[in-house]
């Protein structure tokens, strides 16, 4: 009961700092422009961050030597964080909006950019966390 209570509590931490951390970049970000870099941003930004996560937990015995449980970071960063930084729901309001208003190749691009992006960036990620901490390190 003890362990679910925990992961409830990473979950709902990494999940807060994740909405605010997308709340800010997007107040940053989109300014009066019609294309939402906002969202774009912080969905390529957490797929990045999703690919170093990956690597950690699935790739490192880092956790074990500094005490740290890997499925407590993994509910923390990728289920809280990332969860709340990125936005599938947002990125197909926006994606009809812009289809509403005819611009079907900014909706195009942005569809592509999300998604061939996202996973671009999630192996980046992936590739730079193998390259600082190599497996089993």
């Amino acid at each position: 009961m003890k362990t679910l209570i925990y992961s409830y509590l990473f979950v709902a931490l990494g999940g807060a700092l994740g909405a605010v951390a997308r709340f800010s970049l997007n107040l940053l970000l989109q300014r009066d422009v019609d294309y939402p870099w906002g969202t774009l941003t912080s969905n390529l930004l957490g797929c990045f961050v999703m690919g170093g996560i990956a690597w950690l937990v699935a790739s490192s015995s880092w956790f074990n030597e500094i005490g740290v449980v890997p499925d407590q970071y993994r509910l923390l960063l990728a289920v809280g964080f990332c969860g709340s930084f990125t936005t599938l729901s947002t990125l197909v309001l926006e994606l009809h909006h812009m289809l509403g208003r005819g611009e079907h190749l900014a909706a195009g691009v942005y569809l592509g950019a999300s998604v061939v992006g996202g996973y671009l960036l999630f192996f980046a990620g992936l590739l730079l966390m193998r390259g600082i901490l190599p497996a089993n390190a």
